[in-house]
């Protein structure tokens, strides 16, 4: 079963995106991006694509431009995750037929985004908005609209946030950074999955 989980791989390399992306997927954490501020990420991006496109929404991250949208695209990347609210990024992505995630803070850039077409809003970084914010922000908008938080959300809070009304949540270094062996990251995986379902079969 698949958690509304998004693995932000920010410093991996193009060597270890493949394995660690085994071991995400049979965590059960299916959607995962590269930064693009990583080493060679449209190669990583391109490698995870090959050898597990058809198990895992894969992506970039800190996606800034159209360029870099066509780019993911053209290494078979579907998601786009962005840091910042830009409707030409957000235009081009779903133009390109990929998913796109705008980070959002404010009222206005959560219905912008929605206006140009974005998938879901990315708060970011959650830790300044707080549970209480997106409480108040989900009041007003559309039904059904997806909410992750990013920045601040992890295994010792999920219950917090989903309490306030977030759908998901983007996890960075608790999972993977630079240096950790593939066995850490499979614990961590592990770990935030089982952290994840503890707080989801509580609400």
């Amino acid at each position: 079963m698949s958690r509304p989980l998004i693995a932000i791989l920010r410093g991996v390399t193009p060597d270890e995106a493949v394995p660690i992306c085994a071991a995400l997927i049979e965590a059960g954490i299916t959607r995962i991006e590269v930064p693009l501020n990583s080493p060679d990420p449209f190669d990583s991006i391109k490698r995870m694509v090959d050898e597990h496109g058809q198990d895992a929404l894969i992506g970039a991250g800190t996606v800034l431009t159209t360029d870099d949208v066509g780019r993911v695209a053209q290494m078979g990347g579907k998601l786009i995750v962005s840091p910042n609210c830009d409707q030409r990024v957000i235009v081009a992505t779903k133009t390109a037929g990929m998913q796109s995630w705008p980070g959002v803070m404010t009222p206005t850039e959560c219905f912008e985004a929605l206006k140009w077409g974005a998938d879901g809003l990315k708060i970011f970084p959650a830790s300044l908005l707080g549970p209480d914010g997106i409480k108040a922000i989900r009041a007003v908008l559309p039904p059904g609209t997806q909410v992750y938080a990013v920045g601040g959300a992890g295994a010792d809070n999920f219950a917090t946030w989903l309490a306030a009304s977030a759908d998901g949540f983007g996890i960075g270094s608790a999972l993977y950074k630079p240096g950790l062996s593939m066995a850490e990251v499979a614990v961590r995986a592990k770990d935030m999955v089982a952290a994840y379902d503890e707080a989801a079969n509580d609400l």
